[in-house]
């Protein structure tokens, strides 16, 4: 058996469902018809509004014929359809939604009194009274027909949600509370009973703005008066003053707080206001991105309804949907969060002037990732702190010319670049290095594309936007690289200057030009000490020695068409210099500080030690790498930059530092430096990388000269000195994290010994290309010599060979020798000593010199070995016996540029091997080295020993 309730329900449904039909034909329908087209901004939103409200209604009916339809089944099935089945009960909050949206439509239709408006033809309306009398209970018929469509619309919605709640409420009395559709019964009561009081202040409302339009004058309307915006309070119903604005009027609307002063209007969007909480009194104090009110009210009582009504209507906007079923009922946190998110331009002078933010603020500023837009093309995405623009961020400025921008990937500080960034400008240049206050100050390369007019590239110290300290530049359009001292923008003090035709000048410059004495070395040797033009032009008084010893002291000059003229002495009774004289003539050496010339490279690391290793500085201080986006500049696609993501680099440092902790030992060192220095992501190998460049751009290239091999060599010392130094500062960081005790500081022979076994041999293979290019060229002419040697004596037989270097023939390994039908042993080559010469052979396999020297030592052991198997007896060579032994391996081991060789592994070699075995080894190979270029040995004579 169905119950009263239900069956009372079915008769409301249809009541109400004939009501909406009758509203539909007689009311909205012919509303639309009648009104004319309009022709302003303003009436085409009337006509809009009317139409959504009659597109609302149609639902509304739908989903009523929907219920009455379920009622109906009920009714006539009561046995076999439940009472849960009811639409009104399992799809209570789908009915909510559709009640919902008409009486949104119909309350925008009432706050912007579009009902009045669209009401042209009267004649019309006069004849539908009658009919709207039908659809309302006690209608004035002395009203306007406006007001007749406002209640038409709106008291059979109230009386039928009303009735809902009744006829539920009742239903659910008189079932169990074990019933299946009791909790169905319950959430519907509820539902409806809070759709009766949302729909009392939405109505409300909508009224109370209504009202307000007519206090406003037309041009005060034309700003604010929008059909979803609601007013919330009114300082006219409340009384209450704003300092420092002294506003006449304050109106609190569901989206912005709006503040009026005379004819001006300042409204604030309450998705950015911030209401300070826990005051007391007659006062509270709001924030906006650019002001901050203070309110004041006659009484507390009025100072608590504006901070709730402000905080309420704040908390609803930034929720995105209204409070159901009332202001501040809703389920989430009454109090707004002060993190938020927003857009908003900013109006006030200033470097933000007009620009537009859109991303996180809190407490009214820019605060977290946001993007800022000005009307003139800049924009800005990155990070905000406290209003400014404070961690990783990316800046577009627009140049004069079309689709020209210079672009900014860097980190800043309180509004300027400070720390890292790679910047790309309109004019095809490049910076990527360090900044202080917006401008680049500290290591940094400034370089321009190859197909640009004047190709240039500097590498080297920066001080508030000038060149300022040790530096190369390279220009390619001249041919030249200049290694030395800058200052304000200007070569000035000590340097060097190599040309692509190998000339290579010592001296000083002030302002860009050079001064005083200097020193020039050409690629045939010739020497000229004296003075000279900017171009290299010998100048006034100077002594040239040439090659072949002679010497010419005097005066030089030069004139248009006239070449190089002199007067002065040539001296021809000089002997030819000694060619370790001229190896000697090394540029730079003493001039520039090794310790110094790159502290722009290594400071930086010891900032990121001493801060404590920081996850968020590892790219503030150390630097990133980003690819050049110039082909995506048609688009902003390129401020995504592709840097490594800088939030993972906290956790990251935290492997990093209990790694080192776990890897002390001697060889488990080894292995993690190595590992931490192949990895480009590591604080250690992004400190190599650096160098790397800075060795590349100092020595490759143009910079690959002979007379540059001694500062190269010290050079790359001290870098690894200085590894070394990076490693055992993060070494402690690492132990004070843990709270253990630091490690006590080395003196100056361990630390020697651990840069020389450890650090040496990982970082070698960095600068190996460039760096033994420069031993090539340094020794190129005793190598040729040398190759001329061994070329001679490869033509030897192996007997002819060892007889000729009169090695004893008691030591020969004749069973070395295997013999075919009809061959002697004066023709056999190659078979004596063979693994002793192969062992030799992988001398040039490695760039470590310490595993050179053990190549070396182990070929010295092959050969004793060789000798006491042919002797039956362990035997100790002398001196006398092993070197021409060891010149017969290393004219068979045939290793070319020997001489660049021998000289890297006594530059590069430990201290600690120095008059040891190594050193005794190595003197040797040098003898033989020595012994091969000499010319009896190139002509097949015999050298007397």
């Amino acid at each position: 058996m169905c119950s009263p309730e239900e069956a009372a329900l079915l008769r409301l449904e249809e009541v109400f469902s004939a009501t909406l039909a009758r509203i539909n034909s007689f009311v909205l329908q012919p509303l639309l018809e009648a009104a004319p087209e309009p022709s302003d901004p303003w009436g085409r939103e009337c006509l809009q509004l009317l139409q959504q409200l009659h597109r609302s209604s149609q639902q509304l009916w739908e989903v009523t014929e929907e219920s009455l339809h379920s009622l109906q089944k009920r009714l006539r099935h009561p046995d076999s359809i439940s009472l849960e089945s009811l639409l009104l009960l399992h799809s209570a909050d789908r009915v909510l939604q559709v009640h919902l949206e008409y009486l949104e439509s119909y309350t925008s239709c009432v706050a912007v009194q579009a009902f009045q408006k669209a009401v042209k033809r009267r004649e019309y309306w006069q004849g539908q009274r009658k009919a709207l009398q039908q659809l309302l209970s006690g209608m004035n018929s002395e009203g306007s027909v406006g007001t007749a469509l406002v209640h038409a619309l709106c008291q059979p919605l109230t009386h039928h949600v009303q009735q809902y709640v009744l006829l539920l409420l009742s239903l659910g009395d008189t079932v169990g509370e074990r019933h299946p559709a009791r909790e169905l019964l319950v959430h519907a009561a509820t539902v409806f009973g809070n759709l009766q009081s949302f729909m009392r202040q939405e109505l409300d409302q909508a009224m109370a703005t209504q009202a307000l339009w007519h206090t406003l004058s037309s041009r005060l309307r034309d700003v604010l008066c929008t059909p979803a915006r609601r007013l919330l309070q009114d300082s006219q119903d409340i009384p209450v003053t704003v300092t420092p604005l002294r506003a006449e009027r304050v109106l609190l609307f569901d989206d912005a707080l709006v503040l009026l002063q005379g004819h001006s209007v300042y409204t604030s969007d309450l998705k950015l206001v911030w209401v300070e909480p826990g005051q007391d009194g007659c006062m509270f104090h709001l924030l906006t991105p650019e002001e901050e009110f203070s309110f004041c009210s006659k009484d507390p009582q009025g100072r608590v309804a504006w901070q709730w009504k402000v905080t309420q209507a704040v908390c609803q906007t930034l929720r995105g949907k209204k409070d159901f079923p009332v202001l501040g009922a809703g389920l989430e946190p009454s109090e707004p969060p002060t993190c938020r998110c927003g857009a908003y331009t900013f109006r006030a002078e200033g470097r933000f002037s007009q620009a537009t933010y859109e991303g996180e603020w809190y407490w009214g500023r820019p605060h977290g990732k946001g993007t800022l837009k000005w009307p003139d093309g800049r924009n800005h995405v990155g990070d905000f702190c406290q209003g400014l623009e404070h961690g990783f961020g990316i800046r577009l400025v627009p140049q004069a010319s079309e689709d020209k921008f210079n672009c900014y990937k860097c980190h800043w500080q309180e509004g300027s670049m400070c720390g890292y960034g790679i910047c790309e400008y309109s004019t095809s240049e490049v910076y990527k290095g360090y900044f202080q206050e917006g401008l680049r100050h500290g290591f940094g390369v400034l370089e321009s594309t190859p197909q640009t007019p004047q190709p240039c590239r500097y590498t080297g110290h920066w001080e508030r936007g000038q060149r300022s300290g040790y530096g190369i530049e390279e220009d390619g359009d001249r041919g030249e690289r200049y290694i030395g001292m800058w200052q304000a923008d200007q070569r000035h003090g000590p340097g060097v200057m190599v040309t692509q035709a190998g000339v290579c000048y010592q001296g000083t410059f002030q302002a860009d030009k050079m001064v005083g004495p200097g020193i020039l070395l050409s690629e045939d040797d010739s020497l000229y000490e004296g003075t000279f033009a900017r171009d290299l032009t010998l100048v006034g008084k100077g002594k040239v020695t040439f090659p072949n010893g002679f010497t010419l002291e005097g005066s030089f000059g030069s004139g248009a068409g006239r070449g190089l003229h002199t007067q002065g002495v040539l001296d021809t009774a000089a002997l030819p210099p000694d060619p370790g004289s001229t190896r000697k003539r090394q540029l730079g050496l003493g001039v520039f500080p090794v310790e110094n010339r790159w502290q722009g490279v290594y400071g930086p690391f010891q900032d990121f030690v001493q801060a404590g290793c920081p996850g968020d500085l590892q790219e503030a201080l150390l630097g990133f790498h980003v690819q050049s986006s110039r082909e995506l500049r048609k688009s902003q696609e390129y401020l995504c930059c592709e840097r490594t993501h800088p939030e993972d680099h906290a956790g990251r440092m935290e492997d990093i530092l209990e790694e080192l902790l776990q890897h002390r030992a001697p060889e488990a060192l080894q292995q993690c430096l190595r590992k931490a220095l192949n990895n480009s992501l590591h604080p250690l190998g992004k400190l190599l990388r650096t160098l790397m460049l800075t060795f590349q751009a100092t020595y490759s290239g143009i910079g690959a000269n002979k007379h540059l091999q001694g500062l190269a060599q010290e050079e790359v010392k001290q870098h690894a000195q200085e590894l070394w130094a990076a490693y055992r500062g993060l070494l402690q960081v690492a132990l004070q994290c843990k709270g253990q005790a630091p490690e006590e500081d080395e003196d100056a022979e361990t630390r020697e010994l651990h840069v020389h076994r450890l650090v040496l041999p990982l970082v070698l293979p960095s600068f190996y290309s460039e760096l033994f290019t420069l031993y090539l060229l340094l020794h190129e002419r005793e190598d040729s010599l040398y190759s001329q040697g061994i070329a001679n004596l490869s033509l030897f037989p192996d007997t002819k060979l060892l007889e000729f270097l009169d090695v004893q023939k008691h030591l020969w390994p004749l069973k070395d020798l295997t013999l075919t039908t009809n061959q002697r042993y004066s023709l056999v080559r190659d078979k004596c000593f063979l693994s002793a010469t192969e062992c030799l052979q992988k001398m040039i396999t490695t760039v470590d010199p310490r595993e050179k020297l053990e190549v070396l030592e182990r070929t010295y052991g092959e050969i004793e070995a060789t000798v006491s198997r042919v002797l039956g007896q362990e035997h100790k060579l002398p001196m006398d016996d092993l070197l021409p032994l060891l010149i017969y391996v290393v004219s068979r081991a045939q290793i070319q540029h020997l001489g660049a060789e021998i000289h890297l592994i006594r530059d590069m070699m430990a201290p600690i091997h120095t008059g040891g075995l190594y050193d005794f080894l190595l003197t040797a190979l040098e003898s033989c080295y020595e012994h091969i270029q000499k010319e009896d040995m190139r002509l097949h004579r015999l050298p007397s020993r």
